[in-house]
């Protein structure tokens, strides 16, 4: 339906009020048979991190679930890679977690085996330093040396440490410190801490200009918790470097095919007093979902919340609508040409803080097996998987061409993988005029709670915690 383009503002917002009480649909029960109605405790969409982790302590707690996922798996960001003739294993999305309660107690049910995992790596592999722009070789003299790092870590742990409410979703304190509004680069300068700029953009993948950033989200995604994993060691992965074997097992326990959907998606929500109602395209056809409670895990942007047909009201649409979100890939490459035991580091002598602009490459490392390296790509803006894969393949014939590195022929993506919406944001504005007080209300309405890494951080390790001590006591008392 066309719209004049001089209609006032006001009638607009009125016009698209009423179109869309108009036109939603109420779900009708009676078009569904009791073989396809699912009744639960809690309907929770995504299964990813967060949506896992609380599937599996909700029937802990004796609460009935159903778990949809639009994947054929679960585990969202999580992306092993297992070798099809020499079955070894390897980890290129989520490769670590922090060493915490949650974490060991979580592997511990589910019988998965952890061992510690070399953040800084374990001292095998060769850094490559290269401005990838260009392709040449930046020499590591350039970098400050790891002892300045060290003790711009250290320093930097120390800040963090006074901000404990960080662990605690975004309960932020009124007034909010006027550091953590700092886009990250001020801050690093006011504390003189620029010795850690690069480090932390290449191991904060997917944060595109990191420097730009309020410095709430950074120290989100780098608490004290991740720097004693950088300084001290002390991160832990599968001892099968296989993270997909926890979801896998999740997957077990919360029962495939009856506690949770896979390759399903949700066409449909209606919330009030009395539960939730949802629709849900499987392979098996549609079904009909009656809850008491529903936990929405998904990234919540505006159009994500649209595409499951979920029944927003105003308020909700004004919060949603002014998430920002940067852009992450991950990829496994055959035919680099590069030594498997070497990898290739972005750095630009010529930007701030050395610190690359992107959109552009990270980094491009050897895997367990030979031939095969991983790749990481950021974007502050949205560019399509041919884009990014044709910029990848580019970087990587300037690095050949200006290392000296020879071909061993065409350079293939075995794996790519698309993880946007990643770390969303919103302006300092919005925070100083209490977004998250608005949106952190938005718990336990409607009979729907959140979570994932909007309301934590972009770290499994501490959605996981959080929800456990602040989220999961409310739902549980809620049901």
């Amino acid at each position: 339906m066309a719209i004049p383009q001089r209609v006032p503002w006001v009638l607009l917002g009125l016009f698209v009020f009423f179109h869309i009480q108009l036109t939603a649909a109420t779900i009708d029960l009676t078009a569904f048979s009791q073989s396809d109605t699912i009744e639960r405790d809690v309907c929770i969409i995504g299964g990813g991190s967060s949506g896992t982790y609380a599937a599996v302590r909700l029937l802990q707690n004796e609460k009935s679930v159903v778990l949809i996922e639009k994947q054929d798996r679960l585990g969202g960001h999580v992306n092993t890679y297992i070798d099809p003739t020499i079955g070894i294993s390897f980890d290129y999305g989520v490769t670590f977690w922090d060493n915490i309660t949650v974490v060991l107690d979580y592997a511990s049910f589910l019988n998965i085996s952890l061992a510690t995992f070399p953040l800084l790596g374990n001292g095998q592999i060769v850094s490559e330093y290269a401005n990838f722009a260009t392709g040449s070789s930046v020499p590591a003299s350039v970098l400050p040396n790891g002892t300045t790092q060290g003790e711009a870590l250290f320093a930097y742990r120390e800040i963090v440490g006074q901000y404990p409410f960080l662990n605690n979703g975004f309960d932020l304190p009124d007034p909010i410190p006027t550091d953590l509004l700092l886009p990250y680069g001020e801050f690093l300068q006011k504390y003189n801490l620029t010795a850690m700029a690069w480090l932390t953009w290449v191991i904060l993948e997917g944060v595109a200009n990191i420097l730009a950033q309020p410095t709430l989200y950074v120290m989100k995604y780098l608490p004290q918790i991740t720097v004693d994993s950088l300084l001290f060691g002390t991160s832990v992965t599968t001892a099968n470097h296989d993270n997909q074997e926890l979801y896998n097992a999740a997957l077990s326990y919360i029962s495939n095919g009856t506690n949770a959907l896979l390759s399903s998606n949700v066409r449909q929500i209606e919330r009030d007093i009395s539960g939730v109602k949802v629709i849900v395209s499987t392979g098996n056809g549609e079904k009909l979902i009656k809850a008491s409670k529903l936990m929405i895990t998904i990234p919540p942007k505006l159009e994500n919340l649209e595409s499951i047909g979920l029944d927003l009201d105003q308020h909700e649409i004004r919060l949603f609508r002014q998430f920002n979100n940067s852009y992450y890939w991950d990829m496994i490459i055959s035919n680099t040409g590069i030594p498997p035991n070497e990898n290739f580091l972005n750095v630009n002598p010529e930007a701030p803080d050395l610190v690359p602009p992107l959109p552009g490459v990270y980094s491009i490392n050897p895997t367990p097996v030979l031939g095969l390296d991983s790749a990481y790509f950021s974007s502050p803006h949205s560019l399509s998987d041919d884009e990014v894969k044709a910029e990848v393949l580019a970087t990587l014939a300037r690095i050949q061409a200006a290392n000296g590195i020879p071909t061993n022929g065409t350079p293939e993506f075995v794996e790519f993988h698309n993880h946007a919406p990643f770390e969303l944001t919103v302006p300092v504005k919005a925070i100083q005029n209490g977004f998250y007080n608005d949106v952190n209300a938005l718990q336990g309405q409607k009979n729907t709670w959140w979570t994932g890494a909007a309301w934590q951080s972009q770290d499994s390790s501490l959605i996981w915690n959080w929800t456990e001590y602040n989220l999961l006591p409310r739902i549980l008392a809620s049901i």
